[in-house]
């Protein structure tokens, strides 16, 4: 079984896109696909901005990553398609479980620098903990580990690569750099 799971369409569950009770249902039947201890990784759309739900079933946690700067909180109609999904999901596997999900915001998510980069930054978010295989994606947000994408960067004519900005700071030209994003 795979470690991580995922919605192949998130706009079916983003926002306008059915009753909660329809996008509920399709989020716990690919929860059901899964054998519950997976990280489940759900993009979603509240409206004109991206931002990643990560599901985990048998604990019955939930984390928000929202790459847009400020204090952000979970968009109720996410939480209650999340909560109504895990709902279905414990009927399925016969488990009365918790009376409430344990939603989790981790505040180390690097931030959009300005309003169109949503959609960047949430992809770049499942690259970086699928690439972790420790699963510890929880410490690393929280510790801000995952600014290193915080990189603007030009290839200059002759190859090398100039680092323009590096989490806010200028740097020089580097030689001998490969590129493999």
């Amino acid at each position: 079984m795979w470690q991580y799971g995922w919605l192949y369409r998130p706009a079916t569950v983003s926002a306008n896109s059915g009753t909660i009770t329809e996008r509920s249902r399709l989020v716990a039947a690919r929860l059901q696909k899964t054998d519950g201890e997976q990280i489940f990784m759900m993009p979603y759309n509240p409206g004109r901005h991206w931002i990643l739900l990560i599901v985990r079933a048998k604990r019955e946690t939930v984390y928000f990553l929202d790459p847009l700067p400020g204090n952000r909180v979970v968009d109720e109609e996410a939480k209650n398609i999340v909560n109504s999904a895990l709902k279905i999901y414990n009927t399925h596997i016969a488990r009365a479980g918790r009376k409430n999900v344990i939603w989790k915001t981790l505040s180390g998510t690097p931030k959009q620098p300005s309003n169109v980069e949503c959609g960047y930054y949430v992809m770049r978010f499942m690259r970086d903990i699928i690439m972790d295989p420790s699963l510890g994606f929880e410490n690393k947000v929280r510790r801000n580990y995952l600014h290193t994408f915080h990189v603007v960067f030009c290839i200059i004519n002759d190859g090398r690569v100039k680092l323009t900005s590096l989490n806010g700071y200028t740097t020089s030209v580097m030689k001998n750099i490969v590129v493999c994003d």
